[in-house]
């Protein structure tokens, strides 16, 4: 089985040939079809994320067919494989509807094997029951774009006015979910991409600009997907009284220390971490019935570090995806 592998954090993903693992209970062997490269995906492959498995196969926004294994899905079935590979089950985090905060849980792409591959293994019962009828390429950023942006939007509250802090993979899918729920979008981005403030105006936003850029009015909600923590005190500054911030990333700079009246006025600031099964029903459910595409650069499999330098740079418009599946080697 082809595959890219990280050996070393800090060291460029390698071609390897590895064997089929042996299915375990509830395991599932998938044909991956597309796989999107998430900033995750690169803070691991740097080194900003503690204690991966090595080696280790990277991606976690999977999309392919059943090969083998399992009896949740029939051969051939399409699935998606997120970001949370598994859970306990039986912590108090697990048994009060909070597996995404499980001690135990294992991950995909970073603690188990992920889809930089021909194949993948995956536990059926975190996998999600995909859609027929859109490319791989096109679903797979659902996978933990969409999912992490949805989770982060229901975050959000029932906040008018959202601020997306960083225009990217996740941004460009919950500003059409946000834009669909009545809400209105702010998009800010790094000073002069222009890019990614042109992309935000074609799917509704009603300003797009620099976050050094004042904003017309003020937000009832910030969501921070960019991996800068100094984006927090000035996300806070752009909150009206009662406002929220929501930092989005598994992976944040240090925030600077600011003052305490930026916080004061009822306002917050709470992270996401991971996400759960029921997001992933809720999310996929919500798409039956709103329009949301994703704007996605392929790249093959063995361009791997390519498209991981180019999301590195913020030279990717809407989403980067590895297109898997006619790689045979």
């Amino acid at each position: 089985m082809h595959a890219q592998v990280l050996e070393s954090p800090g060291q460029p993903l390698r071609p390897r040939q590895l064997a089929r693992p042996e299915l375990e209970e509830h395991h599932v062997r998938i044909a991956v079809g597309a796989c999107g490269v998430c900033r995750t995906d690169l803070h691991i492959r740097d080194g900003e994320l503690a204690s991966p498995k090595l080696p280790l196969v990277l991606g976690h926004e999977i999309v392919g067919r059943v090969i083998e294994g399992g009896s949740r899905f029939e051969t051939g079935a399409r699935v998606g494989v997120p970001w949370l590979a598994w859970a306990c089950g039986e912590c108090r985090a697990c048994t009060s509807g909070r597996e995404n905060l499980c001690e135990r849980a294992l991950f995909t792409g970073y603690t188990r094997d992920g889809g930089y591959a021909e194949e993948t293994v995956a536990d059926e019962r975190f996998c999600v029951a995909l859609p027929e009828g859109r490319p791989d390429s096109e679903l797979a950023p659902l996978l933990c774009a969409g999912l992490i942006g949805y989770r982060s939007l229901r975050f959000a509250g029932d906040a008018e006015r959202i601020g997306l802090y960083g225009f990217g993979a996740a941004a460009h899918i919950i500003a059409q979910v946000a834009r669909a729920e009545g809400r209105r979008v702010f998009a800010r981005t790094r000073p002069d991409d222009r890019e990614a403030q042109s992309l935000a105006r074609e799917l509704g936003a009603e300003w797009a600009g620099s976050v050094d850029d004042a904003l017309p009015e003020a937000l009832d909600a910030a969501i921070i997907f960019a991996p800068a923590g100094e984006l927090v005190p000035r996300a806070l500054a752009a909150v009206a009284r009662g406002g929220r911030v929501v930092c989005a990333g598994i992976h944040m700079s240090d925030i600077p220390s600011f003052p305490y009246e930026l916080l004061w006025g009822e306002r917050s600031v709470l992270s996401v971490a991971n996400l759960t099964r029921a997001d992933g029903s809720e999310f996929f459910a919500l798409l039956e019935h709103m329009s949301v595409r994703t704007t996605v650069q392929p790249f093959g499999l063995d361009e791997a570090e390519v498209a991981l330098a180019r999301l590195r740079a913020g030279a990717v418009r809407g989403a980067a995806v590895l297109v898997v599946g006619d790689h045979r080697s």
